[in-house]
């Protein structure tokens, strides 16, 4: 009798393989095996634990025991079309995904499954684990392959799973029914892919998304994803897997691991924290304390408006400019300086608009805000911009920076400006003297990372946005910011930081020593110099 169904399996085997069910075999059924068929159709969570096998480096292969957090993660698939799940190192989140993957094409016909990693040989290793688990089912559960490689598998009820590299051309043409992103957040050029493929899947009413990665700093897609979906501003589900929720991991486990490592690489890899992609300008707790916003409206003109002007305030407007050849973006940021702290209130980018063009949009708006002073950096088609609007359209509330030759107008972004504004932006920002609430902004001065003696942008990223900071970092620290708006930035900094010294050094009061201070601008803030030394 064994050996009939031996020789059964044989003959019903795909290309020879006795653990794959071949195309066209007829399947008889025993009321048990329907039973069993319609409980696996109706709960992933349940197939997964009873069907699949997994390899165990321990083991070998053995059953797929679903931890609690697993158990939840099926249900999370199931129930909602787009997920993104941050996990620690070793958490399983793979190859739970994998399992719900091979559910989805086994009872789910005419669906096309798409998984996409950084590399293709690494989505191709995700596929072989797909397979690992079909050669272990029992043959009633499986629809019978059309088509086996190490690239795609095709089953008999038309549905499909394919493993690609993620580039924006690697699924063009395909109906994905499910897109699949294996550690998204360490995939280059993520921003250009998602941009390209999110709206062919999210075109369709029940295609569905699944994002998996451990966090990899700051900026990048995935985590502006999390970010989005934690604070409910996008249509994601968030799932989150800590290192605490994984059997057998405990505060000795923890205190091993990072004796083995370090404390960084802990509190990323199992930590969930998310850390500066680099030595970012900004400190990495104050980026993740950035929150977005939704302007309240995107005029004709594509500004972004966060708060429309008020009477009495004053404004300023920094610009960057660009060539318009659709590669740097031209932009603004308008600037609120009536208020305490500093509040961003409208945002342009634009990466066609010509120079030529480009004063006609600052003018509408520079007037709109209360004749805003306008900071240029004049560098370059900058010069063009500066002459257009003060010259052609008689803007006269510019800001003018003697040292310049040409015309004077505008501010040129040497190297010792660029310096200067860095500092001043980065202790403005560091110590709540400014709020930031745009989305491309936000993401910008995360990615804005040092490159030898100067900063710029990450690989793959823009700092236009940024340069517009800069431009404003440089300019408060001017006496003619000091006498438009009757503020003293060094002083107001000043005094933040001897707050700070106060309660965190000196929690029982200051002892006067009768020395006269003064003080001035190092590389970590503002700092005491006595003027007197006679101690």
């Amino acid at each position: 009798m064994r050996e009939n169904l031996l020789m059964m399996k044989i003959v019903d085997a795909y290309l020879g393989n006795p653990n794959v069910k071949k195309d066209g075999v007829v399947q008889t059924w025993t009321n048990e095996e329907v039973q069993e068929y319609a409980r696996c159709m109706n709960d992933p969570a349940y197939f997964a634990r009873k069907y699949c096998k997994i390899i165990s480096l321990d083991e070998g292969l053995v059953d797929f025991n679903l931890y609690p957090y697993q158990e939840k993660m099926f249900k999370a698939f199931n129930t909602n079309r787009f997920n993104i799940v941050l996990a620690c190192r070793q958490s399983g989140k793979s190859i739970s995904s994998v399992a719900y993957l091979l559910w989805f094409v086994l009872f789910h016909p005419e669906r096309i499954v798409a998984i996409m990693a950084n590399k293709g040989a690494t989505a191709r290793e995700m596929l072989g684990r797909v397979t690992l688990m079909l050669e272990n089912l029992p043959f009633f559960l499986q629809p019978g392959c059309k088509a086996l490689n190490k690239g795609s598998i095709e089953f008999s009820n038309n549905s499909r799973i394919v493993a690609a590299a993620t580039s924006g051309s690697s699924i063009r043409g395909m109906s994905v029914s499910l897109l699949y992103l294996d550690e998204f957040a360490f995939v280059e050029r993520a921003s250009e892919f998602y941009t390209s493929t999110y709206p062919v899947i999210s075109s369709g009413k029940e295609t569905k998304v699944i994002i998996t990665s451990t966090a990899n700093g700051i900026g990048n897609v995935f985590h502006k994803l999390w970010e989005g979906a934690t604070q409910g501003v996008n249509e994601y589900n968030a799932f989150r897997v800590d290192w605490w929720d994984v059997p057998g991991r405990d505060d000795k486990w923890k205190a091993q691991t990072i004796a083995n490592t370090s404390q960084l690489q802990f509190d990323q890899e199992f930590g969930n924290t998310f850390f500066g992609t680099g030595d970012t300008l900004i400190h990495a707790e104050t980026l993740l304390n950035l929150r977005r916003r939704e302007p309240i409206k995107i005029s004709n003109d594509q500004v972004k408006i966060y708060k429309e002007p008020i009477k009495g305030h004053q404004y300023t407007m920094t610009v960057d400019v660009a060539r318009g050849r659709g590669q740097d973006y031209s932009t603004f940021n308008l600037i609120d300086i009536s208020t305490n702290p500093f509040e961003q209130v409208a945002v342009y980018r634009n990466n066609t608009i010509s120079p030529l063009l480009f004063p006609n949009i600052i003018y509408k708006y520079a007037n709109l805000y209360n004749q805003a002073l306008v900071v240029i950096e004049s560098n370059d088609a900058g010069q063009v911009v500066c002459n257009g609007l003060y010259h052609d359209l008689e803007y006269e509330n510019m800001f003018v920076e003697s040292t310049i030759k040409n015309s004077g107008l505008g501010l040129n972004m040497t190297r010792k400006v660029k310096r200067i504004g860095c500092s001043a932006f980065k202790d403005l920002i560091e110590h709540g003297k400014i709020n930031i609430c745009d989305e491309d902004t936000i993401l910008e001065i995360s990615t804005f990372v040092a490159k030898g003696q100067s900063y710029e942008a990450s690989e793959g990223n823009h700092d236009d946005l940024v340069m517009n900071y800069i431009l404003f970092g440089f300019f408060v620290g001017t006496t003619y910011f000091s006498e438009l708006t009757d503020i003293s930035i060094k002083k107001l900094m000043f005094e933040q930081r001897m707050l700070e010294i106060e309660n965190d050094v000196v929690p029982f009061g200051i002892i006067d020593d009768g020395l006269e201070d003064t003080y001035e601008k190092t590389e970590d803030g503002w700092a005491i110099e006595h003027t007197n030394q006679n101690f």
